[in-house]
């Protein structure tokens, strides 16, 4: 099946039509006319002989409808470089009235100047006064892409609310917008309602004059220049376009069918008479109409043909009351949409008695060579117990992966995984509707206000349908998970007289608007979650990964709260020698009524590492017994995009499922290893955020140099991960002793506080359901935090 990415689908949906996503590998992108446009781009703010002292980027609502901005962001990268636009984002709130300007202030220059009017949403970025490419996106998430060096997939593109290339930008619209000055800004004509597809002819330049929501609205007049909806994250999507059944008058229940719902599915991925106009007869099995639902409802054959390979199962698009159980005859066209075979549109439902179907059981995992599209649009019934392995999308589509009998494991992370076999027992579980965010999560397990990754179902049963590129259940009875992956209150004993701990923190800034928190309150909730996870692993060491690099603001910040909640002194902090180029950097903390800094700290002068490493000895605070020294690391991403460019050569993914830029890690494992031998310690423990997998080659690289993975000596299996991502857990954190320190290790745990637990767990806002939130260690990260005991 061929079918667009859900993001995409959603918006073709909605109403965005294909000329909307017309020459998407071209750097010239034809769009629709937008509802939601940019007016204004100014990058020369704090310039010499500039008239204010910040960028700016100026939007304006152009329909004549309210638009909700929540979700959406403004994104940058430069003219005609290798970053993505991901890079540099500024995040939206608010609604737009009709006619309204909105006012987003970005990153201020050297030389100030004149002040912004009052802005309407805030942001770091730092655009360029001459040329550059800004993105008004529907979705605060980063796009991974340029348009140029780095293409934008049909997803990308479709999530494109507007684009500007003004100057050299080689991505646009038609043609580039003029180039701007320090002193001029370029400006949509009309006001803002000119859009004709063509930054070029659409653009003019004048002196900057940024206009905010307090500005007198100017409507365009005659209603909304575009007939296309635009779609926010907080809209009810549809399936497939609108209804509009009409009924034929003639056709009724004496009305024969024409064809048989397996001959409409027929035996392959693709209906035989797509495009005909057919009438079937069956039961209704599922009925997802209504405000927020599907569309239509599901129907099935009383009676089986004999070839197991055709599905008896339907779609039918239609608003047409039915309720399951009804026996229906129906017709309309028979089509294929995003990969689901379906009637749409309905002309006529017949409701002509009733009826029972038995759901088909569905063992997993599937015989090798069949697949799910035998089962599409039918009851079906899974006995096995299901384990959830993916909630990300949870409180967003209310979507959850299960897997027959375990989780699924990254194929790099351990010995004895069938990826096959795997693709084979996995089903998406959606929730019937089509709501994005709910107030509410469509699911939890008994006794918690949530699902973990972990917890199981059983006698699951529902509709077995396709959508957004995966097979799926939208359920047709209650669906119960059970608790199996309980919450851990605390970490599991370690033991020895001295704790070393190592954590991700996910950004834990102080500047708002940056890689973390973008408000005051949003940083409250953070930091009240690592004091919370912290002051519970009660580590007498600490390496942190993902601290802000301010001169240690935020590593002070984190430790003020800190000793607020422990008590004054319990917590200091280490100096980093050599924070790197990164805008994070690795950190640690000490409880010095436990352990003693011995010697300063110490880091490594190798360009190799863009986030040095921090090294330093302790022990214990009495004088007494053995020292041992913990160097903290961070190395390369998995993403294939470095400050450098694109990965290329062997940083390339190698298709070895250990992603990009593999060989710099391995090359960092090796450098630290040599800092290891020219510093001369002993007691030696490599800890932090690697970014490899337990049999990696920068694990297999440490292990071959004699050092053993904590994790693996001291960690059952099935309890050996620390991250969750695309439904696979693994391992990226470790901890790794040389041969001297093993004799001091007592024992070794990973909290599962985080990876299991949904990202609207996180102190996030937007998005993230209100009761949920809880000052507590869980989903303190997105990484789990490791507990090592040492006996000095």
């Amino acid at each position: 099946m061929r079918a667009k990415s859900r993001v995409l689908a959603i918006l073709v949906a909605a109403g965005v039509v294909a000329g909307s996503i017309a020459a998407l590998s071209s750097p010239s992108v034809a769009a629709t006319p937008g509802t939601v446009v940019i007016s204004q781009v100014y990058g020369g703010g704090g310039n010499s002989g500039a008239p204010l002292s910040n960028d700016y980027v100026e939007l304006f609502n152009r329909s004549g409808a309210p638009v909700p901005l929540d979700g959406w962001s403004v994104q940058y990268t430069s003219a005609s470089g290798t970053g993505n636009f991901a890079a540099n984002k500024a995040d939206l709130s608010g609604t737009l009235a009709p006619g309204q300007y909105h006012l987003v202030q970005l990153a201020a220059g050297s030389t100030p100047s004149g002040a912004l009017p009052q802005p309407d949403s805030v942001g770091s970025i730092n655009m360029s006064g001459t040329a550059g490419k800004v993105a008004l996106v529907r979705s605060t998430e980063g796009l991974a892409c340029n348009g140029s060096s780095a293409p934008c997939s049909d997803a990308q593109l479709a999530l494109l609310a507007d684009l500007v290339g003004y100057g050299s930008a080689n991505f646009f619209e038609g043609s580039p917008a003029p180039a701007i000055t320090n002193t001029t800004g370029a400006f949509r004509k009309s006001g803002g309602c000119t859009d004709t597809d063509d930054n070029g002819a659409d653009f003019e330049t004048a002196a900057p004059a940024p206009r905010n929501s307090a500005t007198t609205a100017a409507p365009c007049g005659g209603g909304d220049p575009s007939p296309s909806p635009t779609p926010t994250p907080s809209e009810t999507p549809t399936v497939t376009p609108s209804p509009t059944p009409t009924v034929t008058p003639t056709e009724s229940c004496d009305t024969a069918p024409t064809h048989q719902i397996s001959q409409v599915q027929g035996s392959g991925e693709t209906s035989p008479v797509a495009g005909q106009n057919v009438r079937v007869e069956g039961i209704v099995t599922g009925s997802f109409q209504g405000s927020g639902g599907l569309g239509g409802f599901y129907l099935q054959a009383a009676t089986p043909d004999a070839d197991p390979a055709t599905s008896e199962g339907l779609f039918v698009f239609s608003s047409s009351p039915v309720k399951t159980g009804d026996r229906v005859l129906v017709s309309g066209k028979a089509i294929e949409f995003n990969g689901l075979t379906e009637i749409s549109p309905a002309t006529a439902v017949n409701v002509c008695g009733t009826g029972a179907i038995k759901p088909t059981e569905v063992k997993l995992p599937l015989k090798t060579g069949v697949t799910f599209e035998r089962y599409e649009g039918m009851l079906t019934a899974f006995d096995a117990d299901l384990a959830v392995s993916e909630i990300f999308n949870l409180a967003r589509f209310g979507e959850i992966t299960l897997a027959e009998g375990s989780r699924l494991w990254q194929p790099t992370d351990r010995e004895g995984v069938d990826t096959e076999k795997d693709a084979r027992r996995t089903i998406l579980l959606d929730d019937g509707s089509n709501v994005q965010n709910p107030p509410t999560l469509p699911y939890h397990s008994k006794g918690l206000n949530t699902v973990r990754v972990g917890d199981e179902v059983k006698d699951l049963t529902g509709v077995l349908t396709y959508g957004f590129d995966v097979y799926r259940v939208e359920p047709t009875e209650p669906v119960v998970f059970k608790a199996e992956n309980p919450r851990p209150a605390q970490p599991a004993k370690v033991g020895g007289d001295v704790r070393v701990a190592s954590l991700n923190t996910l950004n834990w800034f102080t500047t708002l608007g940056s890689r973390g928190a973008t408000t005051a309150a949003e940083r409250d909730r953070q930091l009240a979650k690592l004091v919370a996870n912290i002051t519970t692993l009660n580590p007498a060491v600490a390496g942190l990964m993902e601290v802000e690099r301010n001169n240690d603001v935020a590593l002070n910040t984190l430790v003020d709260a800190l000793n607020a909640k422990a008590g004054a002194g319990t917590y200091k902090a280490i100096t980093h020698p050599n924070p790197g180029t990164d805008l994070i950097q690795t950190a640690l903390i000490y409880q010095p009524g436990k352990v003693t800094p011995i010697g300063p700290a110490r880091s490594s002068s190798d360009p190799i590492f863009n986030r040095p490493p921090l090294v330093q000895t302790f022990g214990k605070a009495n004088r007494t017994g053995k020292t041992f020294t913990v160097l903290v690391n961070h190395f390369k991403s998995k993403g294939c995009t470095d400050v450098d460019g694109p990965a290329s050569g062997a940083d390339a993914d190698q298709g070895d499922g250990q992603s990009c830029y593999n060989a710099k890690r391995v090359k960092q494992a090796k450098a630290l290893l040599a800092l290891i031998d020219s510093l001369q310690l002993k007691n030696a423990l490599v800890l932090g955020d690697i970014n490899a997998y337990g049999e990696e080659d920068p694990i297999h690289a440490f292990e071959d140099a004699e050092l053993t993975s904590l994790s693996k000596k001291y960690v059952k299996k099935d309890d050996r991960y620390s991250y969750v991502f695309d439904s696979l857990s693994g391992e990226l954190d470790h901890v790794l002793a040389d041969k001297s320190a093993r004799k001091l290790v007592t024992g070794a745990t990973i909290w599962h506080v985080n990876s299991d637990e949904g990202r609207f767990m996180d102190y996030n806002t937007e998005f993230n359901p209100p009761y949920l939130y809880a000052p507590d260690p869980f989903r303190s990260s997105d990484h789990d935090p490791l507990l090592v005991g040492l006996k000095l």
